[in-house]
């Protein structure tokens, strides 16, 4: 939607004058250039906190790229790719003969927390965009 908007204001300028064309061409690379966008209406790539049901934390690592590591709550280490055809669909797939490709609906609940379901089980986990400041403190617990 947001995407869409975007096209729509460029779509607008492109109607004004001749020397506004330009700038309206850049904006549209910009659009494209964006990336994917998460729940959060943040760019994909960061890192995260994904706090599970029953209590154990992963932290995930979200690389432009298209790659991710997460790191369980035991301290094994799952790596792979992820894709976000939308804001409400993040998927990976880890790393391994045997890996598919695994799903999980997104979205920011009524009470304004980002929630996680996986599309398969219908588990669900509470995600928290982690700042680099946090992530430092974090990693040295």
């Amino acid at each position: 939607m947001k995407k869409f908007i975007a096209l729509a204001a460029v779509a607008a300028l492109g109607a004004c004058a001749a020397q506004e064309e330009a700038p309206a061409e850049e904006a549209t690379e910009e659009v494209a250039e964006a990336g994917p966008i998460a729940a959060d209406g943040l760019p994909t790539p960061g890192t995260y906190k994904v706090t599970l049901a029953n209590g154990d934390v992963i932290m995930e690592e979200v690389r432009e790229d298209g790659t991710y590591t997460a790191t369980m709550a035991d301290g094994t280490t799952e790596s792979g790719t992820w894709s976000q055809p939308s804001p409400d669909k993040y998927c990976t797939t880890s790393e391994g003969e045997d890996s598919e490709e695994n799903c999980n609906d997104e979205k920011i609940d009524e009470n304004g927390v980002w929630v996680s379901t996986d599309s398969e089980s219908g588990d669900t986990a509470v995600v928290e965009r982690v700042v680099e400041e946090q992530a430092e403190a974090e990693a040295a617990e």
